[in-house]
């Protein structure tokens, strides 16, 4: 591997070293991960000039919020639209969504200024769920903590998605969270989110959908839909679609051929899916 020796100030290398401390691992480990990607972070904001000219089929401008890798990303890109902004705290995520998208996402959305974000159409962003799901709530409770909107943490995210809606005034969203997020404290953080939307102006339609008809995996969400009513009207004309009856099974996604250097990649996914499955007996 190519190397590069330099030297540092006594104070970068002693918050380099409290960091790498926090993470548990060595400065060199640390420093060697930041160090890529910053130069990936500067490569894509020399790509990202070039690649958010305006695009002549692009029917529509979406911000992609909370993205993860950019699963929601590819649904909104096929469907003609155009992202022009995107924010993922998680390092690991970063690297993986330039590696798709040739995007570097910004970081922690609670420190980027609403105004400084692009012009859009729609917002989407599936804000995190640990606050609101039953195992997140379980755990929380186990260790004492705060779960919901107390979760000062993840729980009050959803208020800086707010807060964007109302600077930047969209005329769509799509918001996804877990199916908990309903009945969450008896029903008022549900309420409190709905009213929110609401009162920012936005017509809301809510719907549990379940993943195991497009991917195999039982996977319940709650999917939040609004329509700027100032462009729509009071009653914009939406309903969700109908998913197929019929399920995909695990074999029909897996490749038949595999490189061997994936194979610790292969037993940590059949790890994860037994210990998924162990873990859904157990709960019911």
């Amino acid at each position: 591997m190519p190397q590069i020796h330099i030297k540092l100030p006594t104070d970068v290398h002693s918050k380099l070293l409290k960091k790498a401390k926090e993470f548990n691992v060595s400065i060199q480990e640390f420093t060697e991960q930041t160090i890529g990607i910053a130069a990936e972070a500067g490569l894509a904001k020399m790509y990202t000039l070039r690649k958010k000219a305006p695009k002549k089929d692009s029917q529509f401008n979406f911000i992609d919020l909370f993205a993860g890798i950019g699963g929601t990303r590819l649904a909104f890109e096929r469907a003609g639209g155009r992202c022009v902004f995107t924010s993922e705290w998680d390092r690991f995520s970063q690297r993986t969504y330039l590696a798709n998208f040739g995007d570097m996402p910004e970081g922690d959305i609670t420190k980027i200024p609403p105004e400084t974000i692009h012009d859009h159409n729609v917002l989407v962003g599936g804000f995190p769920c640990q606050p609101f799901s039953i195992a997140g709530v379980s755990k929380k409770n186990s260790l004492g903590r705060e779960h919901g909107f107390k979760d000062k943490t993840q729980g009050t995210l959803f208020f800086n998605i707010a807060n964007i809606l109302d600077k930047k005034q969209p005329e769509m969203f799509l918001l996804e969270n877990v199916k908990n997020l309903r009945s969450h404290d008896k029903g008022n953080t549900f309420k409190v989110i709905t009213g929110t939307l609401t009162e920012l102006g936005y017509k809301v339609f809510d719907q549990t959908i379940d993943a195991q008809s497009y991917v195999p995996q039982h996977r319940e969400r709650i999917f939040l839909v609004g329509f700027r009513k100032s462009v729509f009207g009071d009653s914009p004309h939406f309903s969700y679609p109908t998913p197929p009856k019929t399920s995909p099974k695990l074999k029909s996604i897996l490749q038949k051929k595999v490189d061997d250097k994936y194979m610790a990649l292969q037993t940590l996914c059949g790890y994860f899916l037994l210990t998924e499955t162990i873990t859904a007996c157990v709960s019911h």
